[in-house]
C-alpha cells in the first residue's frame, strides 16, 4: 500500500477567496510539517488530504484514492484531528466516545470493546474510561480526540493544529504522541520547535506552498521572511 500524497495543480476558489492556487507536491515522508502564517491556506490544505474540501481544480491523490470519487473510503484510511477537542467530542463519557468511532465498521461489541480498551491503555486514559468526557482537563480533551481516531487504525492521521489550545506540558505530550505514530502524520502547526522535530516541512503564503525540504531550512525561512 502507497503511503504517498500526490497534488497536481490543486487549486481551492472559495469565489471571494483563492484559498489554494495550483499546489503541486509529493509527499512520502512519515511526518509531514505544514506551517505558515493564519490564512496561508496550510489548513485548506490538510482538510483536502480527507475529502473534507474538495479541489476547485487540479487533482488530487491520497494513498492511490481520489477525494472527489473515493471520498468514502478515504476517510476509513485518513484520521482528522481538529484543533478544538471540544469539536469533536459526541458522547457522554470517555469510552462511549471512542467507541462511537467505530460505528458502522461491522466490529463485534467485544472487538470494539478490545480496540477501545487499548487505545485508552496506550494513551493514559484507561482510568477515565467511564468519566464524563467533557469533563477532562484539555490536554486529557486533546488525548481523547486523538484516541478516536487512532482507534480506528487510520493509514493517515492529520492534525490541525492540535496543540494551540494547550499548556507547555501538555504541548509536549501531544507533540510526544504524534512523533512516535507508525502512521503518516501531516501536522499543521504554529509550533515551529514542533514543526522541526518532523522529517519534512512545507511553507504556505497566500495560498501558495512556496517551500518544502528540511524542516530547519524552512522553519528559517519563516522567521526570517514571515515571523
Amino acid at each position: 500500500m502507497t503511503r504517498t500524497i500526490d497534488l497536481d495543480g490543486v487549486s481551492v476558489d472559495y469565489g471571494n477567496r483563492l484559498a489554494l492556487r495550483s499546489v503541486t507536491t509529493r509527499l512520502d515522508a512519515h511526518r509531514i510539517a505544514v506551517i505558515g502564517a493564519n490564512g496561508s491556506g496550510k489548513s485548506t490544505f490538510a482538510r483536502l488530504l480527507n475529502g473534507l474540501e474538495l479541489p476547485t481544480s487540479g487533482s488530487i491523490r491520497v494513498h492511490g484514492l481520489d477525494p472527489v470519487r473515493e471520498g468514502k473510503q478515504l476517510r476509513r484510511r485518513v484520521g482528522f484531528v481538529f484543533t478544538n477537542p471540544d469539536a469533536q467530542i459526541v458522547m457522554p463519557t470517555v469510552a462511549e466516545d471512542v467507541a462511537f468511532s467505530l460505528r458502522g465498521r461491522g466490529l463485534s461489541k467485544s472487538e470494539i470493546a478490545g480496540r477501545v480498551a487499548s487505545v485508552l491503555s496506550d494513551n493514559g486514559l484507561a482510568d477515565h474510561a467511564d468519566a464524563p468526557a467533557h469533563s477532562l482537563s484539555g490536554g486529557q480533551k486533546q488525548l481523547l480526540a486523538i484516541c478516536s481516531v487512532l482507534v480506528t487504525e487510520p493509514e493517515l492521521l492529520v492534525a490541525d493544529e492540535p496543540t494551540t489550545l494547550l499548556d507547555a506540558a501538555n504541548t509536549r505530550r501531544i507533540a510526544d504522541l504524534l512523533a512516535g505514530l507508525p502512521q503518516q502524520v501531516v501536522l499543521v502547526t504554529h509550533n515551529l520547535r514542533l514543526a522541526e522535530r518532523c522529517d519534512i516541512a512545507l511553507l504556505f503564503d497566500g495560498g501558495q506552498l512556496i517551500e518544502q525540504g528540511n524542516p530547519a531550512d524552512v522553519v528559517g525561512r519563516y522567521e526570517r521572511e514571515f515571523a
